[in-house]
């Protein structure tokens, strides 16, 4: 996953309290697919099954404790139009993001704050490592909309990205009241819910002075603290 960019401090949408917002990109820099296959379960849940392909390109289902859940997204947007409200389909758990405390070696030493965010489609939106494996058109598309669904498949191909711009919804951690140096960090798979080939590079942080919202670096494939 890559380091937050596109930082801003964002006072407006919630009165009274200061917003950290960046722009997420949940990269697949693998040799091949994350595919997810999807049943309907009770209620607005899919159960998720993870979709690895062989040498002969031949689909292999893998049970996951991952699920799809329809989520509500609100139309507001940061800086930008509003837009309707709407449902999809979106795989839980995802991503998250968090800020962490740092000490004076720059090490994180405790996590401080959590953002909202959960939940992603997993699309094909930007090919942003093209090579060999990595298709040149896109495979998997957005969100599955359709309340009624009973089926869904979903992913990123090796190669592609999937990017969310900081003024959607919550691409924010509340940062109110937190002043010094801080890492503001994004994770990919939290759970370790999917099989994956570089699990290394799922962490990935942006450093960040409080409450002044300066930039001072970016780390990758780093562990929790």
């Amino acid at each position: 996953m890559s380091a937050p960019y596109d930082l801003h401090l964002d006072r407006r949408s919630v009165p009274g309290r200061v917003l950290l917002r960046a722009t997420s990109s949940v990269n697949n820099y693998g040799s091949g697919p994350i595919e997810l296959r999807a049943r309907r379960a009770r209620g607005p849940h899919m159960r998720v099954w993870q979709v690895i392909y062989d040498s002969r390109q031949r689909a292999h289902l893998f049970a996951t404790r991952g699920r799809l859940d329809l989520k509500r997204v609100s139309g507001y947007r940061y800086d930008e139009p509003g837009v309707g409200t709407a449902y999809y389909w979106k795989f839980h758990n995802a991503a998250a993001f968090e800020v962490w405390s740092l000490d004076a070696q720059m090490k994180a030493t405790a996590l401080v704050r959590t953002g909202p965010k959960l939940d992603y489609c997993l699309r094909d939106l930007f090919r942003t490592l093209p090579s060999g494996a990595s298709p040149e058109h896109r495979i998997y598309p957005g969100c599955n909309q359709d309340p009624g669904a009973r089926r869904d498949r979903l992913g990123t191909s090796a190669g592609w990205s999937d990017v969310y711009p900081y003024g959607y919804p919550e691409q924010w951690v509340d940062v109110t009241g937190l002043r010094g140096r801080f890492a503001f960090v994004h994770i990919a798979d939290p759970r370790h819910l999917l099989n994956e080939s570089k699990p290394n590079d799922n962490i990935s942080e942006t450093l960040v002075s409080l409450p002044s919202g300066r930039v001072f670096g970016h780390r990758v494939g780093l562990a929790r603290p």
